[in-house]
Formats: structure tokens, sequence, C-alpha cells
């Protein structure tokens, strides 16, 4: 069920899908009301009859404006989200077009345009008018016409939509609401509220069976998504156990080794590819398991402003704040064990799991190396890990932290000319680090 909700969401982050829904609704839309305007007849005496068409040439008139004119629009519309693309790829990094695409608001947009170009020229191909009889779908017509003027009004949204969307704060606070809501998901546990569940004798554990398996894949590219639940099972059938080498969001190179499979039977050909089919590959690395993806964004954000072709450390300093908040989260919040057990408590799978120190390290490291010449951003990152660490509880979790710092320290006594400056990044490394 859960690999079946992966690729839901991998097709609604598609641009396609939805405006074709959209289309396909506006079809049947037209077959259903033109069918609904053979049935009915509305008297020319009722005050409904003011707002409807009754003649044939008015209706003509009418859906060739109407389609022409939304045609036209609709390939403004896709030149101006190419426009907007093409600047968010060359100002933010190309990553970010996919975030673009996840806005529902350009979907409808497009669609809504094309679809009404549709509904149009498929109600104009129902008027007849021979033989002294004339058939005028008046209720298509209408609904035609109010269509177009939400197509309006979607235009000026969409403008407005699209002008906010290409500046940098709003990118960076999309993307920080999107890694909040992820972090919350993944990590939804708090270090108060469960009890630390990491100690386990993993030796005497694989001791315990006489065969080994090397899983290898079937294909090269990122693994994007591992259907956990269902490879506790496949796993469960054999009464063995699975330690997995590698995490969603690793390139994985065709026949490379995904992980071992330890098992006192001997493991079929069709059954490992059962295994084997539990994994998701893709060409490109998608967020739904893999936060580091989600983090890279903002930090590719920071080194592009860093570069000496922009030199923008104040959205530098917008990406740091921001990562500071998720930190802030991560360092309070409960990570999940590497060991994942069937339902009769039995081990069953050893995963790769993300922790702390790595989320830290991706999320400061490259913005640490090219801030080198950036006093400011040298400095807002010490008080960002000064931040984070008042929430810190864990002892390894500090010793993380305090490893930063001083490389933070590091870099700034390298590169900060101004006693001043120095001495301000000096006052605040003693918050964490104890120097005098």
């Amino acid at each position: 069920m859960k690999r079946l909700l992966y690729f839901w969401k991998e097709l609604m982050a598609t641009f396609w899908f939805l405006p074709v829904l959209i289309i396909c609704l506006a079809i049947l839309l037209s077959v259903g009301l033109v069918s609904l305007d053979n049935l009915i007849a509305i008297p020319n005496e009722s005050w409904v009859s003011f707002f409807l068409v009754n003649s044939a040439d008015s209706a003509r008139s009418i859906l060739t404006t109407i389609s022409g004119a939304m045609i036209g629009v609709a390939g403004t519309v896709f030149s101006i989200t190419l426009v907007a693309l093409t600047l968010a790829s060359s100002q933010f990094g190309p990553r970010l077009i996919k975030n673009f695409m996840y806005v529902r608001l350009n979907q409808i947009v497009l669609g809504s345009y094309i679809s009404t170009y549709l509904y149009a020229l498929l109600v104009l191909n129902s008027i007849k008018d021979h033989n002294g009889e004339a058939f005028i779908p008046s209720v298509s017509i209408l609904l035609a016409i109010f269509a177009t003027i939400v197509n309006i009004i979607l235009l000026i949204v969409f403008i407005h939509n699209i002008a906010m969307s290409i500046q940098a704060d709003k990118i960076i606070s999309d993307i920080s609401e999107f890694i909040s809501k992820q972090v919350e998901s993944f990590f939804p546990e708090r270090l108060d509220e469960v009890e630390d569940d990491e100690s386990f004798d993993i030796l005497n554990a694989i001791s315990a069976f006489r065969r080994e398996f090397y899983i290898k894949a079937n294909r090269g590219g990122y693994l994007n998504y591992i259907d956990n639940e269902s490879l506790i099972e496949e796993v469960s059938v054999y009464d063995a156990l699975f330690e997995l080498n590698h995490r969603p969001g690793s390139y994985i190179v065709k026949g490379q080794t995904l992980g071992v499979l330890y098992s006192n039977e001997n493991i079929q050909e069709d059954e490992i590819e059962k295994i084997i089919n539990q994994f998701v590959f893709g060409k490109t690395k998608t967020p739904q398991q893999n936060l580091e993806y989600s983090v890279h964004q903002m930090v590719e954000i920071a080194s592009r402003a860093l570069s000496p072709g922009v030199n923008d450390p104040y959205t530098a300093i917008t990406c740091i704040d921001n990562l500071t908040s998720t930190m802030s989260y991560l360092v309070q919040a409960k990570f999940p064990s590497k060991y994942r057990f069937d339902q009769e408590g039995n081990l069953r799978l050893i995963a790769d799991t993300v922790d702390f120190e790595g989320v830290l390290d991706a999320a400061f490291n490259q913005i640490r190396q090219f801030s080198a010449g950036s006093t400011a951003v040298i400095i807002r990152l010490l008080e960002a890990l000064i931040t984070i660490f008042e929430f810190t509880q864990k002892e390894e979790h500090k010793q993380a932290i305090i490893k930063h710092a001083k490389m933070v320290l590091a870099v700034g006594e390298q590169n900060i000319t101004e006693k001043n400056d120095i001495n301000d990044l000096n006052e605040r490394a003693k918050k964490i680090l104890n120097i005098e």
C-alpha cells in the first residue's frame, strides 16, 4: 500500500497529470451538459432566459471567441511558466525546478485554460441550425462563459504567484516549510517521550545464521524508496535477517550489493528477486524518504549566494536561519532505530538510517566551506550552532555541534583579518567551546 502511495505522490508531482485530468473532466462535462441541453427546454418567459443565448450565430461567435482566447492565453501561461523555471534554475539551482512543478496553481491554471478551449470546441461542434430547426446548447454555453470569467481571475492570481515564487525569500520559506513537514513526519517522537533502544547484540544475532546471500541491484540509479514493511514480510517468510548497506538517496551501480541476507535455508533466485523488487530506483532523487535531499536544496541556494559571481550573503544568512530551525527540532527528535522487527518480535532488518550528525554535516559543511569570504556568514553560522546547542540533550549531539563550531572558528581565524570581527567570533565561540 505504501509503495502505491509512493508512486501516486510521484505522479502528482509531475507537471502533466493534473492538467490532463482536468482536460478529461472537461470533455466529460461537455458531453454531459450537451445531453442535458438536449433533454430540457427553458421557456422564453423565464428570467433565466436573459442569461442564455437564443441565436445559433451568437452561440458560434461566443464559443469561437472563447476558444481562441483560451488557447492564446494558455500559450502565454506556458511561456511565463518556462521563464520562471529558467530564472529559478539559473539563480537558485536546477534541482529547484521540481519545486515549481509541485505548485498546484501552475498545474490548475494550465489545465483550466486548455480544458476550457477544448470544452468550447466540443460545444461549438454540437450547435445545429438547418431546415429551420436549431439546437443551441444554452446551458453549456453559459458554463463556458462562466469558466472564462474564472480563468481571467485565475490569470491574475497566477501572475501574482509567479512574481512571488521567483523571490529568494519565498523560495527559501517554501523549502523550509516542506522540510518542517518532512521532519515532523519522519521523526514524530521526542527524546523525552521514548526510551533509547539502540543497544542490541548484532554480532550474536548474525552468528545464528549459517548462510550469507549478497543481494545485488538489478539496475542502476538513485535508490528512492524502500518498502520496509513488505521487505520485512519477505524476509520473515525465510526466517532470515537482512542487513542493508544503503539508504534512500544513495546512488547504486547495477550489480552493486544492496545488502546481505542471513539465512539458514538456501534462497532461490526467484525468491531473491522478490526482495530486490522492494527497492525503487530512479534517474533522479526524490524527497519522499530522503531528508538530506531537501536539506541540500537549501544548501545549494546558500552556496550559490556565496559564489564570487553572486556574492549575496543575505540570502545565505536566510538559508542558515531556516536550517537552524530544522536542526533545533531534529536535535530534540528521536531518530528511528536501525533495527526493525516483525510482529513476533524477531529482528528481520538492519537498516542504514540517517542520524543527527549526518544531517548536521549536510546542512552546514558546504556553507562553511563557501563562507570563507563572508565574515557575516561565518559569524551567523556560529550563532546558529549556539542556538541548536541550547536545545541539545544527548552528549553525542553536543559533540557533533562542538566539532562544527571548531571548524567554523578555524575558518574565521584563517580568513577574517579585522581584529574586532575576530573578537566577536571568539565571544560567540566561548558559549560552546572552552576557550579563553
